[in-house]
């Protein structure tokens, strides 16, 4: 009987964007050659599907959801290829459920995610003739405190998605702190979240800038650290000014209503992917001879 090891099915789905399930199968049947696998796949009407698997998607949506008694609250990127198609009605039903699933089901796991909506995935690619991927997700629920999200977005559809969880404090509270993760997109929570790496680097970088100004060593070290400390209250969460009031820091906004952040999360739309410029013309060529 052939083994079929974790990483093959991971290489074949990388490959094909194809359900796990599906990838460990056509393995078997394949006796674990790979090439065997998506000519198989192709054959059994995945050919649109796998073809289109490594174009870059790039464009989407981000789907938002929160349980009416703000308990538990996700984030979803679904992708696509194109603005033209994140418009499409087709593409916004199948994001909506996707985040719908999530929601109903709690599901934490973006394996799990892409598992459980990969058929209705392939199906909407053979459809609408573009890859189209479920990329990430977050997931939160407390059983004390709430969850705030926001979602900000254009004709496009929802492009940048946010949600803040409370320990303490009220509904009201949440929904304004998320609105601040979304516009001012903090990466950590407090100052000692801030790597050392992070902060080390950061640090060579302004000794480098500062010393072409041709001061003393004193008054350059002074002008480092209060550039460092900028930096960091502009990346963490806590030390940000308060989009709503900038007379206070999310921090004191945090003290004067007794309340605690314990999480955030915030995702918007391709960040992280690197876009490719595509030949218009030749990009319609293809689509005639049917590539």
């Amino acid at each position: 009987m052939t083994t079929v090891t974790a990483a093959l099915v991971k290489t074949l789905r990388d490959r094909t964007n194809a359900g796990m399930m599906e990838c460990k199968k056509a393995l078997m049947d394949a006796e674990g050659d790979i090439d065997k696998a998506i000519e198989a796949m192709r054959k059994a009407g995945q050919a649109k599907a796998v073809k289109k698997s490594s174009r870059i998607a790039a464009e989407g949506t981000i789907v938002v959801v929160c349980s009416d008694d703000a308990k538990r609250a996700g984030l979803v990127e679904v992708n696509c290829e194109t603005d033209f198609v994140a418009r499409e009605e087709k593409f916004k039903h199948f994001a909506k459920e996707v985040g719908a699933k999530v929601l109903q089901q709690s599901i934490k796991k973006s394996e799990e995610l892409q598992e459980k909506t990969d058929a209705a995935r392939l199906e909407l690619v053979a459809q609408l003739g573009e890859n189209i991927t479920v990329r990430r997700m977050a997931f939160y629920e407390v059983q004390q405190g709430v969850i705030g999200t926001y979602a900000h977005g254009d004709v496009n559809g929802v492009r940048i998605g946010a949600l803040v969880v409370l320990k303490k404090g009220t509904l009201e509270l949440a929904r304004d702190l998320a609105m601040q993760v979304a516009a001012m997109n903090p990466e950590y929570l407090a100052a000692n979240d801030v790597p050392e790496a992070r902060l080390q680097k950061e640090k060579e970088i302004l000794t480098a800038e500062s010393e072409r100004e041709n001061k003393p060593k004193e008054v350059l070290e002074k002008i480092i650290a209060g550039k460092l400390k900028k930096f960091t209250t502009e990346i963490t969460l806590l030390g940000q000014v308060f989009v709503k009031d900038s007379s206070k820091t999310i921090e004191v906004l945090l003290k004067e209503n007794g309340a605690e952040i314990q999480a955030f999360a915030r995702f918007a739309v391709g960040e992280g992917v690197e876009k490719k410029e595509d030949n218009f013309v030749e990009e319609v060529m293809a689509q005639v001879r049917g590539e």
